[in-house]
């Protein structure tokens, strides 16, 4: 039966791919028709059928229009066969490196008895997938560079480029899986996206798959900003018939990349089947990890200028905890005395940081290789070179934006009467405005508090790091199966231009929002603050010097080249902050730096909830409500009273950076 299945598949599948190929025979048809009728018209001719005036009128007129259509098709077709069809940036991954990976890789191919990838990467995503790189412009097919015995140096200076062979897709796997699967979980995952490599080769698929590649590439270069005037319309039309070829087989390749994967998940129920289940829950699972890892502790590094070298490690140490904290997840860290994935890398360590280089990358648009204002970050020193200096950087900018609204500084101690203590906060965010709180003006109570979490944050897995909410495990429950390579190129195409088009990715950032427009502020005090951290914010990202370009010795750290690097970041974690938050984050992290400077406080590391206050080797878990209810409502009691209970002293100036 499961043979059946799959034959039944790929023939579905290999049904819409000649009628992709269709649309591209339609076109060609179209673009010789007039050159056939002027073809046409000079027999008859010829033959002293078709003679006169008229007729000679017709076969100059109908001649020149063949020409001119010819040429536009000439150039239509060269555009499409030659541009570069858009490439993953991943990390690749040699077999000297990684030979245990390439022979579970290679053994799950003859089991399936399927072709075997030709290469494989990785990715700083929960996901795995095919991809084709056989495209000249992605150079010679992997294996090929020391074929003849030349040094890479030297590729370029060879007379005569070899002619590239059929090859199969490129195997691109998630680096978090390495890292949390153990190795049977991660070979019931591949299962069926190695199987892809079947259907992949079937001639008819491969040259559908070809034509969509090149359609989608030929719309990013009709669609790529800085052109010249007199070329921006030969661009318009080309962008126009490119459009209409793919509307004309978008449904089709749609239809055939679903009768590829679902030719694939047959092939794959004879391997592991009953394994896949268990590890489709780890998927889901790893997926919630990561993203809280990445939202949570590596964004605030990322804004110091420190980029975590080890996520895919901290992914085990953050599921870990999960499966701790959430019932959910019981049982789940019994799983890590069986071997995992990773030990099938010679050197997980190098791998794990250029992965981690190239999700900041990704999803910050960071510089792509050091700088001594982009440096990496170990866990251990985390707390101090991330936490210690975020909340004290904020806390500075607070204090600059109450000097510039003309707020007096409180008086602190004896040593430093004028620096600047927690307490000018509170005075100022706790001192009644003359029209009063701006939730009685628009006709909120004034008691209206709203839910907080211990970290004054917002939480989407829940106040203790709940396994659900959205991007949990429903959200990416198949991202174990086989990824369609249309989809993928087809979104980094749509990603590189949605953001050339936006032109606030390149300009200056906007003014912040009048302060009456926040509706999360409790006064117009607290507004104004608000609106003047948001504009300082936009002046340091403003003034933030750009990322630089990938260097010929980066691109070895980082991997695949990115083909445009003004469209970094291609995936932004998060939306910009409103000013409720910002005010809510900065007043909390000058509590912070009262509680380090004046009580037994320091800075730690919460794997689900990043920054965290440690007060006596303890969380201080239940801080926001009380800054929340500073912010929202002006009310400074129930955060004097912890201050208290905590042994800070608010009256005493703190050290800023």
């Amino acid at each position: 039966m499961t043979g059946m299945g799959v034959e039944v598949a790929v023939q579905a599948a290999r049904s819409r791919a000649l009628a992709v190929l269709r649309v591209r025979s339609r076109a060609l048809a179209l673009a010789l028709l007039p050159a056939a009728l002027a073809v046409i018209l000079l027999a008859g001719g010829s033959a002293g059928h078709l003679v006169g005036h008229g007729w000679d009128v017709a076969r100059w007129a109908v001649g020149a229009v063949a020409v001119v259509v010819l040429l536009l098709a000439a150039g239509i077709g060269l555009v499409v066969a030659r541009a570069r069809p858009a490439m993953s940036p991943t990390v690749p991954i040699a077999e000297e490196s990684a030979p245990d990976l390439y022979r579970l890789v290679h053994d799950l191919a003859d089991r399936l008895g399927v072709p075997a990838p030709s290469a494989i990467e990785l990715t700083p995503d929960c996901d795995s997938w095919l991809e084709d790189r056989t495209h000249p412009a992605h150079g010679p097919p992997p294996g090929e560079e020391h074929l003849h015995g030349e040094p890479d140096a030297l590729r370029g200076l060879s007379p005569a480029r070899p002619r590239r062979t059929a090859a199969t897709p490129v195997l691109v796997i998630g680096s978090p899986f390495l890292w949390w699967m153990r190795v049977g979980e991660l070979r019931a995952v591949l299962a069926p996206v190695v199987a892809g490599t079947g259907p992949s080769a079937h001639p008819d698929i491969a040259a559908a798959r070809r034509f969509v590649r090149g359609l989608d590439a030929a719309v990013a270069v009709a669609s790529a900003p800085g052109r010249r005037p007199l070329i921006r319309p030969v661009c318009a039309g080309l962008g126009w018939v490119v459009r209409l070829l793919l509307r004309g087989c978008r449904e089709h390749a749609a239809q055939m990349e679903r009768g590829v994967a679902a030719a694939a998940a047959e092939r794959a129920q004879a391997v592991d089947y009953g394994l896949r289940i268990v590890a489709q829950e780890q998927v889901g699972l790893a997926y919630a990890g990561w993203d809280r890892l990445l939202t949570r502790v590596a964004l605030p590094a990322w804004r110091m200028g420190r980029w975590p070298s080890r996520l895919d490690a901290g992914v085990v140490a953050a599921l870990t905890e999960l499966s701790r904290r959430d019932r959910l997840a019981e049982g789940f860290a019994s799983r890590l005395g069986e071997r995992p994935a990773c030990d099938l890398l010679e050197e997980p360590g190098a791998i794990d940081e250029a992965a981690s280089l190239l999700a900041a990358r990704l999803f910050h648009g960071g510089p792509a290789e050091r700088s001594p204002h982009w440096c990496p970050v170990g866990w251990q020193e985390y707390p101090d070179e991330v936490v210690d200096r975020k909340w004290r950087a904020d806390a500075a900018r607070l204090h600059r934006v109450l000097d510039a609204l003309g707020v007096r500084r409180s008086p602190g101690s004896a040593a430093d009467p004028h620096g600047p203590t927690l307490a000018r906060v509170l005075e100022h965010l706790s001192a009644p405005s003359p029209s009063g709180k701006l939730s009685e003006r628009r006709g909120f109570p004034a008691d209206d508090v709203r839910p907080a979490h211990g970290d004054g944050a917002y939480h989407p897995y829940g106040e203790h790091g709940e396994y659900g909410g959205h991007g949990g495990h429903d959200d990416k429950q198949g991202h174990g199966d086989y990824r369609e390579p249309t989809e993928r190129v087809d979104h980094a195409h749509r990603a590189d231009r949605d953001r050339q088009a936006t032109p606030e990715n390149h300009a200056a950032p906007e003014a912040p929002a009048p302060p009456d427009e926040d509706p999360g502020l409790g006064s117009e005090r607290g507004a104004a603050l608000a609106a003047g951290i948001s504009a300082e914010l936009a002046r340091e990202e403003a003034s933030a010097p750009p990322a630089c370009t990938v260097s010929a010795g980066a691109e070895q750290l980082v991997g695949t080249p990115l083909r445009n690097e003004d469209s970094l970041p291609l995936f932004p974690l998060e939306p910009p902050r409103t000013g409720r938050e910002l005010l809510a984050d900065h007043v909390t992290a000058m509590v912070c730096c009262a509680a380090m400077d004046t009580a037994d406080a320091s800075p730690g590391l919460d794997w689900l909830d990043g920054p965290a206050l440690l007060i006596n080797g303890e969380r201080a878990a239940d801080l926001s409500p009380k800054v929340l209810a500073l912010v929202e409502d002006g009310d400074p009691v129930p955060l004097r009273t912890w201050l208290v209970d905590s042994g800070i002293r608010p009256e005493k100036p703190v050290r800023l950076v």
